[in-house]
């Protein structure tokens, strides 16, 4: 943690807003681990904040100086094509052209623009006329928080596992979006089964109707066992590129981070770097005509994939950062209802100010003391 400049203003559309409240992400981790080669010294992390705004453009009409905002982790314009499609993720106006990315992200390495996070006590909000969400001033943060990215993210991995009423959802993994994407499948009157190797995940998701395995080998088999020996209808793999159960990938993670950065970008562009064991897992185990959904982040441009059994199969494959703001109005009235149906009081396990961060940042990434959500507080 270190001291940096505050922000200004630097277009018409921007807004600056104290963050109040800021999570730790497991795509953070990405960072601290794997994506470190794209990262350069100075760099602001975050992407899950919210606060009040202090300043906006002259160009923001919908904002003034009071308003309380969540403020989405993908920078998106809202009257591009892509935007107008629903896929806020691939906006044409902040696209990241010049490494081929989607839209910019803030706190998320030159990949995606090298924009300022929010894990600090001000933010640089671009396109503000558009992207934060103006919430009421009564309920805590934590009502509201996850609304920048996991809760979205979440609702977005269930609805492309496309589970007819009634069916059957998997989720591997049980972090964060994992916890999330488990609970809106009981939301929608699915039977939902969340595999996870950490007891603390596990016993969570519990708590909110999930049927839960440990993650080990056979646990594809298991899933057939428990559904007329045909599989899931649908499953969300919420692990991504650092499964367990990857060794050969494990290494090369290692690997990259002794490689000069240049050296390991290009490794990382060429090469098949992600751990995929529970992608592969979730292959086995979906039913045949199923679906897989990838909320995880994978990053390797080589990953060899078991095509003639996903033909086989005839799977469906869908994925992709989150489209924030395509999800909005459906999402709000849940996180505000009283009932709090998707149970986002029951998630965080860690929390700090800023300068618990170092520590906690290790902390999730080892997953130690059943840390399975961190909130930081700046000024508190």
């Amino acid at each position: 943690m270190e001291e940096v400049p505050d922000p200004v203003i630097q277009e018409p559309t921007d807004a600056i807003v104290r963050i109040t409240s800021t999570a730790i992400c497991g795509s953070d981790l990405h960072l601290y681990e794997v994506l470190g080669p794209y990262m350069h010294k100075g760099d602001v992390v975050g992407h899950e904040p919210m606060g009040i705004v202090e300043e906006v453009g002259s160009a923001v009409t919908n904002l003034r100086k009071g308003d309380r905002v969540v403020v989405p982790f993908n920078i998106s314009c809202g009257h591009c094509f892509m935007c107008s499609q629903g896929l806020q993720s691939q906006c044409e106006t902040t696209q990241v052209k010049e490494k081929g990315s989607g839209a910019a992200l803030f706190g998320f390495s030159e990949l995606y623009g090298s924009v300022p996070g929010g894990q600090a006590e001000y933010l640089r909000v671009p396109h503000a006329d558009y992207g934060p969400i103006k919430v009421g001033s009564e309920l805590p943060d934590e009502r509201y928080l996850f609304l920048s990215d996991i809760l979205p993210t979440a609702w977005q991995g269930v609805e492309y596992a496309n589970v007819e009423p009634g069916g059957v959802l998997a989720v591997f993994g049980l972090g964060p979006v994992g916890q999330f994407a488990a609970r809106i499948g009981a939301h929608r009157g699915y039977r939902v089964i969340g595999i996870d190797p950490v007891p603390e995940r596990r016993e969570m998701a519990a708590r909110h109707g999930v049927e839960t395995l440990d993650y080990a080998k056979g646990v594809a088999d298991e899933l057939r066992e428990m559904t007329d020996g045909r599989g899931p209808h649908g499953i969300v793999d919420a692990v991504g590129m650092e499964a367990h159960g990857s060794p050969v990938a494990g290494f090369a993670h290692q690997a990259l981070g002794l490689l000069p950065d240049k050296l390991a970008q290009k490794a990382m562009e060429t090469a098949g770097v992600d751990r995929l064991a529970v992608l592969h897992t979730a292959i086995d185990a979906v039913r045949r005509g199923g679906t897989l959904s990838l909320s995880g982040v994978y990053g390797g441009q080589a990953s060899p994939m078991p095509l003639l059994t996903m033909f086989d199969k005839q799977l469906q494959l869908r994925m992709g950062q989150c489209n924030v703001r395509h999800w909005t109005d459906q999402l709000l009235p849940l996180v505000e209802d009283d009932a709090d149906p998707l149970g986002v009081t029951d998630l965080v396990t860690h929390r700090s100010g800023l300068e618990g961060a170092p520590a906690l940042y290790e902390k999730f990434q080892k997953k130690e003391d059943g840390c399975i959500k961190v909130v930081l507080n700046p000024g508190a």
